[in-house]
Formats: C-alpha cells, structure tokens, sequence
C-alpha cells in the first residue's frame, strides 16, 4: 500500500476521520476504507470515480485494477500522472457488493467526506469519471447529457466523461474518451500550465 505523504495536520485528521468512518453498511463487508491517492497538495487537477472494485479493496488504493491501469495510461498520454499535480478519489469509499452501484443512500453517507477532501485539495479542474460521479456531483442524470462539456460551479470546472471501466467493456468510445481527454488538456493549459506537454497532444503554435 502507498501511504499518503503530508505533514499537514488537517490532511491526516481528515484521513483518519474517513478510514475510521461505518456510516453505512459498506463498511462491513468491505475489506478496508480506499481514501483517495495522488498528489495531497493543492493538486490543480482530481478525477473522481465511483466506489472501490475488487482490486482497490484488496489493495486499499484507488484505481489499480484493469480500469486502473487503463486510467493511468490515459494520463499518461494527456501529460498528467497520479502523484505529481493530480489527486484520484471516489465517491464511495468503500467496494459495493459485487462491484454494484452504490446507492442513493450509500452516496449521501460519503457525501461529507467527499466534500471535505475537495475543500481541502481545492482543484481548479475536477473530471467525473462515469454517471454515479456526475450525478452525484453534478446533479444531472444522463451522462450522454454532459459529457464532454464544462460545468462551472464556484470556480471549479467540471467535466464528466466515460469511467474506464465502461470505456473496457465499449471500445468504440475510446475515441469519444480522447476528445474529452484533450478538452482537459486544453483547460489545462488555459488554467493552469500554457506550456504543459502531452506526449500525444501536441500544442499547436
């Protein structure tokens, strides 16, 4: 397991509050608590998933199984990787049965501390990987809906797109994946970094 490195004290009380939560049922037959991974401070950029999978329980860190791998690999090719600049977390924290959606009820249970990491990582840019994301952060249902456009709330800019998982099982939306990907880029450049590389997005002069 990667621990977490930060001296800062709210970080590790936050933490300690999340991975000793039992808010809801999750919890019991959950193998452990998946906080969140990446670069803790002020990260411009946070993907959020939608709960743990098989993997991440066992490892107790997000994103490490197939739909891990393949997020990595889509970083990397947009520039970005998960300890430098950018935080991964999830809206539930702890694996739903069976790697089910998590529940209305699941959801409002990790809604503070989904909130609290936020507040505390403050990103200038979120991506919402998949609909239980997007609807949880952005209140719309359809995710054919908003996918691929910004939605500004309080200054943060939020894009949602397909989670990895999803973009496994349809490869043909790959290519609608890239195009989200390098609207991130864009914003990115716009926001944060004019002269961020992307090995496979070139800026153009």
């Amino acid at each position: 397991m990667i621990e977490q490195s930060s001296d800062d004290e709210e970080f590790l009380r936050l933490r300690e509050d999340i991975l000793s939560c039992e808010r809801c049922s999750l919890r019991q037959e959950a193998h452990g608590v998946v906080f969140g991974e990446g670069d803790s401070h002020n990260p411009p950029l946070v993907f959020i998933g939608e709960g743990p999978g098989e993997e991440e329980d066992r490892l107790l860190r997000p994103f490490v199984g197939p739909a891990g791998r393949l997020l990595d690999k889509m970083l990397y090719a947009a520039g970005f990787d998960r300890f430098h600049g950018v935080y991964i977390l999830n809206v539930v924290k702890c694996r739903p049965p069976f790697n089910r959606t998590p529940t209305q009820e699941e959801r409002r249970a990790c809604w503070p501390h989904l909130t609290a990491q936020l507040r505390y990582l403050s990103p200038r840019i979120v991506v919402l990987l998949g609909a239980t994301a997007m609807q949880t952060l952005l209140g719309i249902s359809s995710l054919s809906a908003a996918r691929g456009r910004w939605h500004e709330r309080g200054g943060v800019f939020f894009l949602a797109t397909y989670h990895p998982a999803a973009l496994l099982r349809n490869p043909q939306w790959k290519v609608k994946a890239w195009d989200d990907l390098k609207k991130i880029v864009d914003k990115y450049r716009e926001c944060i970094n004019p002269d961020h590389e992307a090995p496979f997005y070139r800026k153009q002069n």
